[in-house]
């Protein structure tokens, strides 16, 4: 049977995409990004415990800006009830978790996003919710969702590496 619909990408074509798109230095079209979501596999919270290194997609969103005029380093998983969104390099060059910027802290909750029920970081402070997808054992896609990014986003998108 023959279809007009556009086949999903498989996950090694959406691994190499990532990459192709994480390693541009002009704007990353936001409709790319979604093709590989699409085809990434969703995580469990207990999975993605643990400390991370962060880096974003410059789709042109404010937040893309906001984070790097912050000195963002990543985010800090300890337990469900217990995550750090904004992890900060100080000046001094220490670490630290922004709980000013980020409104307090977070929880990781299991979360439907876009028919997918996937690791999700819940801000305490403030409506925004962080989705999680596995790029591989090392690596994770986020989506910044939240109150006021509308149903369509424009979202934030992001990347977290294991540290």
């Amino acid at each position: 049977m023959h279809s007009d619909t556009p086949r999903a990408m498989d996950i090694d074509k959406a691994r190499t995409r990532f990459a192709e798109l994480r390693g541009r230095d002009t704007t990353v079209p936001a409709a790319e990004l979604d093709e590989v979501w699409a085809a990434l596999p969703t995580v469990r919270v207990e999975e993605i415990l643990g400390t991370w290194r962060g880096s974003g997609f410059d789709t042109g969103h404010p937040v893309h800006r906001r984070l790097l005029a912050s000195g963002w380093y990543g985010k800090t998983f300890l337990a469900a009830d217990d995550a750090k969104p904004l992890i900060m390099r100080g000046e001094d060059g220490g670490l630290y978790s922004d709980t000013e910027l980020g409104k307090g802290e977070a929880g990781l909750w299991m979360v439907e996003f876009r028919g997918e029920v996937t690791a999700t970081m819940v801000y305490d402070g403030q409506p925004v919710l962080d989705h999680f997808k596995a790029v591989d054992d090392r690596t994770l896609m986020g989506i910044m969702n939240g109150k006021g990014f509308g149903a369509d986003g424009p979202f934030y998108y992001f990347v977290l590496e294991r540290a």
